[in-house]
């Protein structure tokens, strides 16, 4: 019997542990899904809620309820990987596989921002909205604020979902605009890198619509410390930037018992994400290694539109290597981004390692598709590894 770890219960851990299951018969594999959390959160809805966009409590699902039969869930912490004994050390006991995929995702750090969880706790101007609870704490102080400069921070290192805080950006100078303060406030977005998004040609469109909204970009900021008591986010190069509303994005990295307690990431720069090869999804040392999502190297944007399609790679090629086959299905870098430009509209960036794919449009139909459409594909169809959208 073939022994499939599989290490988180994510987005990318979901979907490949089902479509798996799916191929594989039960006497074939037995697969375990290994993650400390119990509870699966739709992430793509911590821009949303801070504007009543959502439901919130519609984002969040017990993860026993993720998975087909025959798919065995183990609530523990993964502490290492060792790779050439084939065993995951887990904080209650061991883990022994003989393929294991790696989808353990980012690692929030809010201390590696000196002021930034201070701020959080002790103030009520400042929301790091890529936690769950931020998000919804955003809600409530975003009823109560009546003007002032609204900033948008991001970390030098990188991010889940880049598009996000574009995301966020827009849609609050949208939510000013529709509260009639506008006027009396700045929308700024500051990211330590020349332009605010990497891919044209949605880049220069978003450069357009910024323009026409008076929106601020402020490039080549590098967030060194955030002073709640003073309200100002300073710089590494000297700059300082006031707030009266801050929405900063916490810095984040792999996760510990990888990059610490494992050697899975060690030919990757820094040390941070697992070393795959980026077509295959396979472990550039180790055969019996895959990885996807956020927590591998391959240079893609870390979105669940991208962890979707590195699921069907994954799992196609884990089972071909099972039937002493070639691998022959390859990930060619997809990954999407629905970029809401403001309530009712949206434009779809989607791209691959070559090239863009669709045209910089925005449009009712894209906001549609991502607010009232995609979470109930996702918690359906995606997390259960099946693919309506191909």
């Amino acid at each position: 019997m073939t022994k499939i770890a599989v290490l988180g219960a994510g987005t990318g851990g979901a979907m490949t542990a089902n479509i798996l299951r799916r191929k594989l018969d039960r006497d074939e594999a037995d697969i375990t899904v290994v993650d400390k959390s119990t509870k699966h959160l739709y992430q793509p809805s911590f821009y949303l809620l801070p504007f009543g966009y959502l439901d919130a409590e519609e984002q969040a699902r017990d993860v026993t309820e993720l998975f087909d039969n025959g798919i065995e869930f183990v609530n523990d912490e993964v502490v290492g990987v060792n790779p050439d004994e084939k065993t995951v050390e887990l904080g209650d006991g061991n883990l022994d596989y003989d393929y294991l995929v790696v989808a353990t995702g980012h690692r929030l750090d809010p201390e590696a921002t000196p002021g930034l969880l201070e701020g959080w706790q002790e103030t009520d101007s400042v929301f790091p909205f890529y936690h769950y609870e931020a998000a919804m704490e955003m809600q409530e102080a975003l009823e109560d604020f009546d003007g002032g400069t609204f900033v948008v921070t991001q970390p030098d290192t990188p991010i889940k979902c880049p598009g996000a805080p574009l995301k966020m950006t827009m849609l609050a100078d949208d939510y000013l605009r529709r509260k009639g303060i506008r006027e009396e406030s700045e929308v700024v977005m500051t990211r330590n890198a020349d332009h605010h998004f990497g891919v044209q040609p949605y880049r220069e469109k978003l450069y357009d619509l910024w323009d026409e909204r008076d929106i601020t970009f402020e490039a080549n900021f590098s967030v060194e410390e955030i002073d709640p008591d003073a309200q100002v986010v300073h710089s590494a190069d000297g700059r300082e930037l006031e707030y009266d509303f801050l929405a900063p994005v916490t810095p984040q990295y792999g996760q510990k018992a990888i990059t610490e307690n494992s050697p899975l990431a060690d030919g990757s720069e820094d040390g941070e994400y697992v070393t795959i090869d980026q077509h295959s999804l396979q472990h550039t040392e180790y055969d019996d290694v895959f990885a996807l999502g956020d927590c591998e190297n391959a240079p893609h944007s870390k979105t669940a539109a991208a962890a979707r399609k590195e699921a069907h790679v994954v799992a196609k090629n884990i089972a071909s290597l099972m039937e002493d086959k070639p691998m022959k299905a390859e990930y060619d870098g997809y990954a999407a981004c629905p970029l809401l430009t403001q309530k009712g509209k949206a434009m779809m960036a989607e791209f691959d390692y070559e090239d863009s794919i669709s045209a910089p449009v925005e449009s009712k139909l894209n906001w549609i598709l991502d607010v009232n459409v995609l979470p109930s594909v996702y918690w359906n169809l995606w997390l259960r590894g099946y693919d309506p959208l191909p």
